[in-house]
């Protein structure tokens, strides 16, 4: 079955309520990108807490997916009247071929090498070595398939750093691939925890796949103990906010990697980290960095 998706210029102010507005309308499906994406006025939304004041882009395209037959000028129309607009939105519309969605999402992810021994393969694809430390990872609503530049530098500082049998916790540890790499590779005692239910249990469905024992929970609950190493991919902000936390659970000549910053903010978190733990650079790539350090033994 043929479909018709249409591309509708709007502003950050309306671009929302038009997208609701024409999923109410019968809509299959609409999304909100950059209309100036691939050009030099494009904007990016990393969405770092505290950082974006106004959510959007000032130039905003609608794209809706609708029926094959659809009026799209009389339900543009309407919709536009509905909110008040004095004026249908210029848009742009194209005819969808049926196509397989699975076999098209699914050919777009391919096995990642992170290193001579360990790759990330989606549950569809045949491991590339059959030598190789798999982790079975398929795209999903938890952050973290091994793609993002932050996740591989943390891959690789944990391939480095675990040893057998000891004890890590992941923090914030969306699909749980870096508690899943350090079970992979001989890690004994495996926690990782994040403020996202969905992440929790994403985490340990892929654990489960992967025939690691990990134990994953929610980080609004309280959390005891120290571990041989520590790791946390999330972002600066809440990285500087946690910081007395997340070294507190360093045992003494314990490790701690950071990940999720941007190289010209990793001064500013190794001089916040110096009281509880002396970070360097590890490694960057692609504009970020992975902090590592140990912590002192009293």
């Amino acid at each position: 079955m043929p479909w018709l998706s249409v591309s509708i210029e709007t502003d950050c102010s309306h671009a929302e309520a038009l997208a609701d507005a024409l999923l109410d309308a019968g809509a299959l499906s609409a999304s909100i990108e950059d209309a100036d994406a691939g050009t030099p006025q494009e904007t990016p939304q990393f969405g770092e807490p505290g950082s974006v004041t106004t959510p959007g882009w000032e130039r905003s395209r609608v794209v809706a997916l609708l029926e094959a037959g659809t009026d799209a000028g009389e339900l543009i129309a309407d919709c536009a009247a509905a909110l008040g607009l004095a004026e249908t939105p210029a848009f742009t519309q194209e005819d969808v071929a049926e196509q397989n969605w699975v076999q098209l999402t699914q050919s777009q992810f391919e096995p990642i090498r992170v290193s001579e021994r360990l790759w990330i393969v989606p549950s569809w694809h045949e491991a590339p070595d059959p030598k190789a430390l798999v982790l079975v990872l398929d795209p999903g609503m938890a952050f973290g398939t091994g793609s993002h530049p932050t996740t591989r530098l943390c891959l690789e500082w944990l391939e480095r750093t675990v040893t057998p049998g000891v004890s890590l916790l992941d923090y914030g540890c969306g699909s749980g691939i870096l508690a899943i790499a350090a079970g992979k590779l001989g890690a004994g005692e495996v926690l990782g925890v994040d403020i996202d239910p969905q992440a929790v249990v994403a985490a340990q469905a892929n654990a489960e796949r992967n025939e690691v024992r990990a134990r994953f929970d929610d980080s609004t609950h309280p959390l005891k103990g120290e571990f041989d190493i520590v790791v946390a991919n999330i972002l600066a902000n809440p990285l500087k906010a946690l910081a007395p936390a997340i070294c507190g659970y360093v045992r003494p000549g314990g490790r701690l990697a950071l990940s999720g910053i941007l190289v010209e903010q990793a001064e500013e978190l190794i001089a916040l980290y110096a009281p509880y733990l002396p970070l360097a650079v590890a490694d960057t790539r692609d504009g970020w960095v992975c902090l590592a350090g140990r912590k002192a033994v009293a």
